[in-house]
């Protein structure tokens, strides 16, 4: 039976979840488009624009308190026109208006509440608004009726704040800093400055909140390779071990939650990121390849485990998120009382207690958020087990309660699918395919590429959001950096040249689209994108990289492979426009780090040849054996045609056998490898 509503809204007809959540408020909530801003200008009415996402805590608890009221409601439609976005679908919207909040008000966060004139320019903002004034905060119905109170009686001063924001928000999007030089100093300077932060009791950098700091952490690993230092990678130990045994990650079902809300990385905030789980395993697969610590490749195949067991779909595309909230309760998925473990584990209880630190009065609202501080080895001789029957039980018994798990009701999923978000996805499973020698994780990355191209790529232009059947809104620069990433990766993992082809296409057409050609570095809207109050620009690395500087890692390796001088000289001009800050705040510019590492380097050169395609992916999995960032990878067997293709790398090698590897720095080649021993011994010179 169809389940009636006493409300239906424009966001009725939307695919995005979030939006849908709203649909049946009974405030008139638009979508963002045409519509809207006609009926404002038509009804000379301010627009309130709500910014937030499916897996935000704060977004239900304003949803519930005021959207579904329908007192406030009435409120809302008497004095506004109101739209709603979901900031994963239109981060274009969001990087604007969160820009103008912070002006504003000095402080961001979803839900973002903003005040727009009909033309789209902000002129009042904040973010949660509760129902009633507390907190020494305004009560929301306060706010709208002060908000539209101004904007009738006070059209001048309207006017003069939205022209000054105006201005400001233009000022900001032309640049992304003051221009500096790209030197080994810069490494250094930054190097320093992140470890004036970091926290040697608890790993990480700051106090809290914490969130992980996985770009920041891969250009310390960067730092050891370089120098050989072992500070560096000390860091990069005691904090991925701190999180790896922290309530941040789940030790039952794998994967990691957003953030945490103390400094130990104790007490999460619950919802899981498909972007925080992409650069993460990415990041612990990196540590596996420079240590060999299984405890990280552990990690990382459970973090990439539960990707594929709760994120991905059938056609291969993965979905963005899961909620922090399962029956109205934040976490309730994830804790356990002692009685509960007790009673599912009988006597194996008590080894698993142990170890999870699990007790009577728990750690967080009365139940238990499983974590670490012991290893199992010690647990078990404090419990006076044997260690190998200790593990043996441990693995049985954390397998029934992960089972016992699944019956539990769970939190919401956000199933679109954001192709930026899958290219960070990609690219992981494809490097660990190749490190870890799981065809299950190369069969993974390839469907994904596979679904990408065929889904959200029309008439050459990527697009950005794909949910039940339908593909739409148009792609934004990180959305094209990430996946001509993931494809060159693809290609260097496998020996499937097409992916590396894809990636050459997609990058000229990136270029087309974003390259600002009076000052350098690439907008984040194309010029095929409607046309909003500003056209940014974003250089800052903040909770997934940003789209300038994958696209100036990307663009390197893509120089070397094709040699191409183009290439080069468009990241190297991204480089210079973030120097100075990445001096200065190096905790925001760890993905631009990496790649300007990868730029003051000599990359090793690695072209693979030969007729037999099976021998080739085997000589593939021993150069990714090695944590080697600065290098790449090219393949392919004479079908493939290497010397016709783009690919410079490749041209007029000759293959003796099923396989032969030339290891090359500035295109000067060592002899030949026919052999993986000698293979090996090349890479290590």
């Amino acid at each position: 039976m169809t389940e009636q509503h006493e409300f239906t809204n424009h966001l009725i007809n939307e695919t995005s979840p979030y939006l849908l959540q709203h649909a049946h408020n009974p405030v008139d909530w638009y979508p963002w488009g045409v519509e809207a801003f006609t009926r404002a200008k038509k009804e000379n009415k301010p627009v309130l624009l709500s910014i937030g996402y499916s897996a935000c805590h704060w977004c239900h608890v304003m949803a519930h308190e005021s959207f579904e009221d329908e007192e406030i409601a009435k409120l809302m439609n008497d004095l506004f026109v109101n739209i709603k976005v979901d900031r994963e679908e239109r981060p274009d919207l969001d990087q604007i208006y969160m820009n103008a909040v912070q002006m504003m008000t000095h402080h961001g966060g979803w839900p973002m509440t903003v005040f727009l004139t009909p033309d789209g320019v902000p002129f009042y903002g904040g973010t949660y608004f509760p129902p009633l004034d507390r907190y020494n905060m305004p009560g929301f119905p306060r706010v709208l009726i002060s908000v539209a109170e101004a904007y009738r009686e006070r059209p001048d001063d309207i006017a003069a704040t939205s022209s000054s924001v105006l201005k400001e928000l233009e000022r900001i999007s032309t640049t992304g800093g003051s221009v500096g030089s790209i030197e080994v100093e810069t490494l250094d300077a930054a190097y320093v400055g992140l470890v004036r932060t970091y926290d040697s009791n608890n790993g990480g950098f700051g106090g809290a909140p914490k969130f992980p700091p996985s770009m920041s952490l891969e250009f310390l690993l960067r730092i050891h390779a370089r120098y050989g230092k072992e500070e560096p990678l000390n860091i990069v130990r005691h904090t991925l071990t701190k999180m790896a045994n922290g309530g941040i990650y789940d030790h039952l079902g794998g994967g990691f939650h957003r953030y945490s809300v103390d400094a130990k990385w104790l007490v999460p905030h619950f919802e899981k990121m498909l972007y925080d789980n992409a650069l993460l395993s990415r990041l612990y697969l990196h540590y596996y390849q420079a240590t060999g610590d299984e405890n990280a490749r552990r990690t990382a195949e459970g973090t990439l485990d539960y990707v594929l067991r709760e994120m991905t779909s059938p056609n291969g595309g993965f979905y963005s998120t899961q909620d922090a909230d399962s029956e109205g309760h934040e976490g309730k998925f994830f804790v356990w009382s002692i009685e509960e473990i007790r009673s599912a584990l009988g006597a194996d209880a008590e080894l698993l207690i142990t170890y999870y630190n699990v007790t009577r009065d728990g750690n967080f609202e009365g139940k238990n958020i499983l974590n670490v501080t012991t290893a199992l080895d010690d647990v078990a001789a404090k419990l006076g087990i044997d260690p190998a029957t200790a593990h043996e039980k441990f693995e049985r018994a954390r397998r029934k309660l992960f089972e016992l798990r699944e019956q539990r009701v769970k939190a919401d999923r956000d199933e679109k699918i954001l192709t930026a978000w899958n290219g960070l996805m990609l690219a992981s499973f494809a490097e660990a395919g190749a490190i870890l020698n799981r065809t299950d994780y190369t069969d993974a990355a390839r469907r994904n590429a596979t679904f990408l191209l065929e889904n959200l790529r029309h008439k050459g232009l990527l697009l950005r959001t794909y949910k039940d059947g339908q593909a739409k809104l148009n792609g934004y620069l990180e959305d094209y950096a990430f996946v001509i990433e993931a494809f060159v990766t693809l290609s260097e993992t496998t020996v499937e040249l097409r992916w590396l082809l894809e990636a050459i296409s997609l990058t000229d057409r990136m270029i087309q689209e974003f390259w600002d050609e009076e000052n350098g570095g690439f907008f984040f809207t194309g010029r095929s994108h409607e046309d909003l109050i500003v056209r940014s620009k974003d250089y800052f690395d903040n909770a997934t990289p940003s789209g300038n500087s994958v696209a100036a890692a990307a663009l390197l390796r893509l120089a070397v492979l094709t040699n191409n001088d183009d290439y080069r000289n468009r990241a190297v001009a991204i480089l210079h426009e973030v120097a100075d800050s990445a001096r200065r705040y190096p905790n925001g510019f760890g993905y631009a780090l990496a790649a300007a590492d990868f730029y003051l380097s000599t990359p090793k050169e690695i072209a693979i040849v030969g007729d037999d395609r099976g021998v080739i992916g085997e000589f593939v999995r021993e150069v990714w054996r090695n944590y080697l960032p600065n290098k790449v990878v090219a393949s392919a067997t004479a079908a493939d045609n290497p010397d016709s293709s783009p690919v410079v790398l490749l041209h007029q090698r000759p293959a003796a056998g099923p396989a032969t590897a030339y290891v090359c720095e500035n295109y000067t080649c060592q002899a030949p490898s026919v052999s993986l021993e000698q293979l090996r011994h090349q890479l290590r010179t």
